[in-house]
Order: C-alpha cells, then sequence, then structure tokens
C-alpha cells in the first residue's frame, strides 16, 4: 500500500527561495510527498506581501515544474494564518528542519529590497 499523505509546509514565499526550496528538499529526499501551502495574504498585508497567491504560486510551479508534474508536489491556497494547533496524535508529525548556515541566512525581505 503506498502512503498517499503529504508533508505540508506553510508559508507566505514572497518571494519563494533557495531557503524554501531546500526545506521542501527535506522531505523530497526521503521520498515523501510535499505540499505547499501558500498563505493568501497579499491584500490584508500588501507591504510586507507583495506578491498575489496567483505570482506566488506561478513561481513556485516554474520553479518546481518537474516535481509537480511528476505529482511530488501540490500547491494549494489558504487563508492567513494565525498559529497552527492539534490536540492530540491524529496520525501526522511537527518536523523542525534545522538548515545549514548559507541557507538559514536566505531572508525573503533582503531579496524584495534589492
Amino acid at each position: 500500500m503506498t502512503d498517499n499523505r503529504y508533508s505540508m509546509f506553510i508559508g507566505r514565499f514572497q518571494p519563494f527561495h533557495d531557503g524554501h526550496r531546500w526545506l521542501i528538499e527535506q522531505r523530497l529526499k526521503l521520498g515523501k510527498k510535499v505540499c505547499i501551502a501558500v498563505m493568501d495574504i497579499h491584500e490584508t498585508e500588501p507591504d510586507k506581501n507583495p506578491y498575489t497567491y496567483y505570482e506566488v504560486m506561478m513561481k513556485i510551479s516554474e520553479e518546481l515544474s518537474d516535481l509537480l508534474n511528476e505529482g511530488k508536489i501540490k500547491i494549494i491556497s489558504i487563508p492567513p494564518i494565525e498559529s497552527i494547533n492539534y490536540g492530540r496524535d491524529v496520525g501526522y508529525g511537527v518536523i523542525e528542519h534545522l538548515p545549514p548556515e548559507d541557507i538559514k541566512n536566505i531572508s525573503a525581505t533582503k531579496i524584495r529590497t534589492k
């Protein structure tokens, strides 16, 4: 039986960058599928989030087109998220990935100001 579940990454991706790619690759390397949940937050905070959901989704689709075509990733829109909550073990884990310094130092804010 194949596992049809996904590893989910929630973010603004303003813009999508190599740090985001690194995170996604950590799960893909383990043979996991990845769901990229893009917060549709442009309208509520356009100064901090200049790209619309559509622009972000198109950028990720272009950058990861091979993975998208192979069915290894899925991109979805979600509303602005205030917190992530769970009450008990319901069959999924919460995993923190600790990136190397060169990846950790990538900043979407700095990218936007270039």
